[in-house]
């Protein structure tokens, strides 16, 4: 028999405990593994010499490309065994940059990188990784493969120029009446992912011109040891920060503001050992969003994500603020969120697992403490195997141990909204010393088996029963 929902309306300033606190364990060892985690994570350094872009040949003003300036910057930097390829102050037009082993990217205070409106100065086409599935495409604006001690630094920007007249128009075109059109991406895109499903040879997915697939900004490749600090990022094709396969990762201090289709701030895909701390995001779309590969391609490659840290985060826009998914086959597993603040009309949710039976993954071990959350526009914490296909695969997802401690929420229209399976139930979800207020609707609670709420206020500023009806 089909499990109903099960709505929860919280009496005004009441504690609701869905599972007896006394047969539980609520102590707080679920964060022992973090000083672990986090020793796990070192920067790279870089030896103290520099390659100045304009000692080899670019030109500032924003208007002549300086690609090939910058790319023997960067050779010279990588032979001579390492150091700072550095961007002086100034408007500098490239290409895709590439980065080597040992190299800093340097962009100066007072410095902008642009990248090229062109979509053609990004071919040749490389290995990447598009919504989850390995092919050939358009290169990443800043991109690595297999490289070490890399980094991206400085207190400059790096401006994609992405727009509605160029990269954006892929995803969502419109006529001079604001009418949608056809979306440009979306018969390649299903023809890529059905070759993924069937086992066709990465080498066979050959995307590019023709194919309308957005690169992603900033994307190091099975790279180890990758820093990115301090830069400002604005105006991505499509995701902006997406380490995949990735080991060592820090990103510290960088401000994201980037508003068009697909536009996540920050995406780590099937890595590990990755910090994030520092940052603002104010995004199109999710603000983290950790991934682990689509579908059968993202369980052939078969890497879950794991020792993901957040902390001293801002998300300000954008569709979740720390989200899991959806695009997780390969799995994710512990991940610590902790001191964060998110609030905006825009952002929708602050905490998102997101998954279905034909993504599958097993997510666990997410532990999230000391969070504020302004408001949002749909649930805090939303936990959904119903995204997109829905159930209607063979590939039952897992979430189980789930663990939120101290979050103070002061508006949203729902608390919770998790939805499971009656084959899958979502397992082992605590919420320990948090509040809820201004919240307008009953929570949802569909197939969630072990939900324990301890010292759990939820105000909805009138007197309801537990089930949401008017008193």
């Amino acid at each position: 028999m089909k499990s109903k929902p099960f709505l929860y309306g919280l009496a005004w300033l009441g504690t609701l405990l869905a599972t007896s606190v006394a047969q539980a364990e609520t102590s707080a060892n679920e964060w022992d593994a973090y000083p672990q985690a986090l020793a796990k994570i070192n920067a790279p350094v870089f030896p103290d010499r520099e390659f100045v872009i304009t000692d080899f040949g670019a030109k500032e003003g924003g208007e002549a490309l300086c690609g090939e300036a910058i790319e023997r910057a960067i050779a010279a930097c990588s032979k001579a065994g390492g150091g700072k390829v550095v961007v002086p102050a100034g408007r500098f037009l490239t290409g895709p940059i590439h980065l080597q082993s040992n190299v800093n990217l340097v962009v100066s205070k007072g410095a902008t990188l642009l990248f090229s409106t062109n979509f053609d100065d990004y071919l040749p086409m490389v290995y990447t990784r598009w919504e989850g599935v390995e092919c050939y495409n358009y290169s990443p604006f800043i991109y690595a493969f297999e490289q070490e001690n890399i980094a991206i630094t400085g207190e400059g920007t790096l401006d994609g120029q992405a727009g509605w007249d160029n990269w954006w128009a892929w995803k969502r075109k419109r006529d001079e009446d604001g009418n949608q059109l056809k979306i440009l991406q979306d018969g390649p895109r299903a023809e890529m992912f059905e070759k993924a499903e069937r086992g066709v040879p990465v080498a066979e997915r050959r995307l590019g011109a023709g194919h309308y697939m957005r690169p992603n900004f900033v994307q190091p490749y099975r790279c180890k040891n990758v820093l990115i600090e301090g830069v400002t990022i604005l105006r991505s094709p499509m995701w902006v920060l997406n380490p995949v396969l990735c080991r060592n990762v820090t990103v510290r201090g960088v401000t994201v503001n980037s508003h068009g289709p697909n536009n996540d701030g920050c995406d780590p895909e099937s890595s590990q050992d990755v910090l994030i701390e520092d940052c603002v995001f104010d995004t199109g779309d999710d603000c983290i969003a950790i991934k682990s590969g689509r579908n059968n391609d993202g369980r052939r490659v078969g890497v879950a994500s794991k020792n993901i840290i957040v902390r001293n985060c801002v998300m300000k826009d954008g569709h979740g603020g720390v989200v899991i998914g959806s695009e997780i086959s390969g799995g994710c597993r512990n991940v610590f969120v902790e001191d964060c603040q998110m609030s905006s009309p825009n952002l929708d949710r602050a905490l998102r697992i997101k998954t279905n039976s034909i993504r599958g993954g097993v997510v666990e071990n997410v532990f999230v403490r000391n969070v504020q959350v302004g408001q949002v526009g749909d649930a805090v914490l939303k936990v959904n195997f119903h995204y997109e296909e829905g159930n209607a695969g063979e590939h039952l997802p897992i979430v189980r141990n789930i663990v939120v401690r101290n979050l103070i929420s002061k508006k949203s229209p729902r608390a919770l909204d998790i939805r499971g399976y009656e084959e899958s139930p979502i397992t082992n979800i605590r919420l320990i010393d948090c509040q809820f207020e201004g919240v307008e609707q009953a929570s949802v609670l569909i197939n969630v088996k072990g939900l324990i709420l301890d010292n759990v206020n939820m105000n909805t500023g009138r007197k309801t029963d537990l089930w949401g009806n008017p008193l």
